[in-house]
């Protein structure tokens, strides 16, 4: 059984005529409605993130900031990034639903979960906002299971067109959460390169797969399968994360790296053998980008029907 979690509440991000933009869930809630996928449940979220669970990754100050930032109005927080009056309790939110899934899935109620969520979380630092992002909900959530359910290897999986740089330093120096990154490069936020592997405590954690524009389906997939089999065997994770972003889809018009709607359910089928293998198929995966409204709803069902079928 997989748990598709939403919520209405996340529409309350206004951000204008910007690319991440309420249509994008719209769309997904839209397309849901028409398909039948077995083995789904859809639940409302209920559930905000506290400021103590949101502050195991981010600064007092930088959530003061943004909470004054959308108290007075809003606008655009930093050069990418758009937010209304409403953007900071919608955050909270967007974090709590990351977590009530975790819950969820590490305490038996079911196997997998996808939260759509909204603004997404993984350029967020720890005490800045970017690349469209407030709050690194991926980054709360592993924490919060490490903290809360004492798990001590937690792999984060990120196959957004973008490298989730804002993931990737915040735990560039743990040893309990391994990262997994496959994206374009050269490309935006200009982080993410083979070398970049960790230190201290946290070296050989962090696992990135930059690939150029024009690259294969088919090496996307070897690629991605051969990688994330050897971070696997490093890690040997309790629990997988996905920051799942489909702006690698083809008709994306801000990232492409040539996917099709249909790939995400291999990229799915990719990863659950890897959950199967070593932490008995639990896996939450939350959304990050994919700012091709109609695509972004194909790939999630591609994605969902995956999960729900495993």
């Amino acid at each position: 059984m997989t748990v598709f979690f939403q919520s209405h509440f996340f529409l309350q991000h206004e951000t204008g005529n910007h690319p991440e933009c309420s249509d994008r869930l719209k769309n997904i809630f839209d397309l849901l409605s028409t398909e039948k996928i077995s083995d789904l449940i859809r639940i409302d979220n209920q559930r905000n993130a506290t400021i103590q669970e949101i502050q195991l990754v981010h600064s007092p100050e930088y959530l003061n900031e943004i909470k004054q930032f959308c108290t007075e109005g809003g606008g655009r927080i930093e050069s990418d990034t758009i937010v209304s009056s409403h953007s900071y309790e919608v955050a909270c939110h967007a974090a709590g639903c990351a977590l009530e899934a975790v819950k969820q899935v590490l305490e038996g109620q079911t196997q997998r979960a996808f939260c759509a969520i909204r603004p997404p979380g993984h350029h967020a630092l720890v005490d800045q906002a970017m690349g469209f992002c407030l709050l690194n909900n991926v980054a709360i959530a592993a924490r919060h299971a490490i903290e809360q359910y004492q798990l001590r290897r937690v792999l984060i999986i990120d196959w957004d067109v973008h490298h989730g740089n804002g993931t990737q330093d915040i735990f560039y120096e743990d040893e309990n959460v391994h990262f997994f990154s496959v994206h374009r490069a050269p490309f935006y936020p200009g982080t993410g390169a083979a070398n970049e592997t960790g230190v201290g405590k946290g070296l050989g954690t962090i696992w990135n797969l930059p690939l150029s524009f024009g690259v294969s389906r088919d090496d996307y997939f070897s690629r991605f399968e051969r990688m994330l089999i050897d971070a696997a065997q490093r890690c040997r994770p309790e629990l997988i994360l996905i920051s799942a972003g489909f702006d690698a889809h083809r008709e994306d018009p801000v990232g492409s790296l040539g996917l099709e709607s249909d790939d995400f359910g291999e990229l799915t089928r990719i990863v659950l053998n890897t959950a199967n293998e070593y932490c008995e198929g639990r896996v939450v995966s939350l959304l990050e980008g994919g700012y091709n409204p109609q695509k972004l709803a194909e790939s999630t069902v591609s994605h969902l029907t995956v999960l729900s079928d495993a």
